[in-house]
């Protein structure tokens, strides 16, 4: 069974960049579609991001498209979310989420614990 693992959060200021990463071992993540989703206090978990295997068809949630890019590394068994331009209200916990079917489903298969993102003013 694959299992994910984020990393790269952490204290921004507004404007600044961050670069998140999951790493997925076991399973066979060339075959996964990858997507990226965040949860901030008293919200309801939000998609960010998704990308079909071959670093393929992308999508964005409105509020980043423009900002935020989602990357895979294959060979490195990763996938990447690039946030420019944060935001305050980007501030949330980030966890990366995997679909073995290659394509986003919207019932991912696997989940990591997530990565905290706090961008101040």
């Amino acid at each position: 069974q694959a299992q994910v693992v984020e990393s790269g959060g952490g204290l921004v200021q507004a404007g600044d960049s961050l670069r998140l990463s999951c790493a997925v071992s076991g399973g066979t993540f060339s075959a996964y579609a990858m997507a990226w989703f965040r949860q901030a206090p008293g919200k309801e978990r939000e998609l960010v991001a998704h990308i079909r295997v071959n670093d393929g068809n992308r999508y964005y949630t409105d509020s980043v498209k423009g900002r935020f890019t989602i990357y895979r590394d294959n060979a490195k068994n990763t996938v990447y979310l690039q946030m420019n331009s944060l935001k305050l209200e980007d501030t949330a916990v980030y966890c990366c989420a995997a679909d073995l079917r290659g394509f986003w489903t919207g019932r991912p298969n696997y989940w990591g614990q997530g990565t905290q993102v706090t961008v101040s003013s």
